[in-house]
């Protein structure tokens, strides 16, 4: 099973270089960073891993759906510039799509930061997801490369990308809701305030799924790096 790893960064100079070095080692098939307009060192950092960087329209979907149509794989993991593997992803992703049945699946998340309610947070992440088959994209999102292909990959959408994937691929098969963990940067709510980006983010959540338009929604969701 050879996986294919994408990354859409936009300046995030602060954290692809220690989630590149950490990737590195695991020796997935490929990596493939997709660049939306940074105006920082993100490009010269990824240059000096030496991964595979493409250009692309900003917008997180589309950085994603380009870096799809690019990989080789049979299967695509979709991780973010902030988010680090556990040591086993791998084989942990192999062993699940050893099931033909399964089209794709997440890891569980641990939020990696001070606040005593990011363990607590990051629990129930894990369980909503595990409950729901959802997951988000901190949660490193991994699908079949040909069953992606077949749906049309990731909606065009400013934000709910993730869900709206999850939500179709619930559709075709089994998703895999593994327990290996992958540990992400508490950046956004340490940075907005852990209480008020709880409120925003299930309210986002609650909107969405209630048939707000992602564009509108996206007003109220600001990039944290």
């Amino acid at each position: 099973m050879n996986v294919s790893v994408i990354i859409p960064v936009l300046n995030e100079e602060k954290t692809i270089g220690a989630t590149l070095g950490e990737l590195i080692t695991l020796q997935p098939h490929e990596i493939i960073v997709v660049d939306g307009g940074s105006r920082d060192r993100s490009r010269e950092i990824c240059q000096q891993f030496g991964v595979e960087l493409l250009n692309s329209e900003r917008g997180r979907a589309r950085q994603m759906n380009n870096g799809a149509r690019r990989a080789t794989g049979d299967a695509l993991l979709f991780l973010h510039a902030d988010t680090k593997l556990p040591a086993s992803a791998l084989r942990d992703i192999a062993s699940v799509l050893t099931d033909a049945a399964c089209v794709g699946g997440r890891f569980d998340v641990d939020l990696e930061g001070r606040h005593w309610m990011l363990k607590v947070i990051g629990a129930l992440i894990n369980y909503r997801s595990r409950a729901t088959k959802v997951g988000t994209g901190d949660q490193a999102i991994f699908v079949r490369r040909e069953v992606f292909m077949r749906i049309g990959g990731y909606p065009d959408m400013p934000l709910m990308e993730d869900i709206a994937l999850c939500r179709a691929l619930k559709r075709l098969g089994a998703i895999a809701c593994l327990r290996s963990r992958v540990i992400t940067s508490a950046r956004r709510w340490e940075n907005d305030g852990v209480w008020r980006t709880i409120v925003r983010m299930w309210t986002l959540k609650f909107l969405y799924l209630a048939g707000v338009s992602p564009a509108r929604l996206k007003q109220f969701y600001a990039d944290s790096r």
